[in-house]
């Protein structure tokens, strides 16, 4: 007769742990730039999950470089998971999370885990979760950053290169050397920066940059 109150007691569900086991399952799409499509990221991701039983609740998603951690998506995804809404992360490749080097690719990932949300990587056929994890992780993460060194590589021999022919890197002038010296010519006059604009007919912008290539 005694043990009613405590079969009552014992039915009654544990709200932390169940939170915990429903957290919802999201995905990191990012592309480097606006011309790019995510569609290929997006679907595999679903077909990858669906195969794992899971059903993707949130996504976060962004076009932009990887350059730095400092990202409006990324930053939403780690707010999340660190206020518990999380348990699982796909991504389509370790890389679009960071590329910037191994430090901030692992920190982002301890990060995650330590907050108790898994990293699921559809495209590197590895287990972010398995024994051989931290290794796999230092190796690819190094692998990125070589990847963007030899980019920059490239672009500084590009750069010399075209420094040894006498040439100009970076966007074209919108000015010639005449227009040049006539927006010089008329700033002595005392010419605001806005009259010029309207009497050569360009932008102000290309008005103070000739102005500061002639001081």
């Amino acid at each position: 007769m005694n043990d009613g109150p405590a079969l009552k007691k014992a039915r009654r569900p544990s709200t932390s742990r169940t939170s915990t086991a429903a957290g919802v399952v999201a995905s990191y799409v990012r592309v480097s730039s606006r011309a790019q499509s995510s569609t290929l990221q997006i679907h595999a991701i679903a077909r990858a999950a669906a195969a794992r039983g899971d059903t993707i609740d949130r996504t976060y998603e962004e076009k932009t470089s990887a350059k730095t951690t400092q990202r409006a998506e990324l930053a939403r995804l780690r707010n999340a998971a660190r206020a518990g809404e999380l348990r699982k992360v796909y991504v389509y490749r370790l890389d679009r999370l960071a590329r910037s080097g191994i430090r901030d690719t692992l920190e982002i990932l301890d990060e995650l885990r330590a907050a108790g949300c898994s990293v699921v990587t559809v495209s590197d056929s590895f287990d972010l979760e398995g024994p051989g994890a931290e290794l796999v992780l230092c190796v690819l993460a190094w692998a990125a950053k070589a990847e963007r060194l030899a980019i920059n590589e490239r672009i500084s021999s590009a750069r010399e290169a075209m420094a040894a022919k006498g040439l100009r890197w970076g966007r074209p002038r919108t000015m010639s050397p005449a227009q040049r010296e006539r927006v010089a010519q008329l700033r002595k006059e005392g010419r605001s920066i806005r009259a010029i604009a309207v009497a050569m007919k360009v932008h102000r912008s290309s008005v103070e940059r000739a102005l500061r290539a002639e001081e």
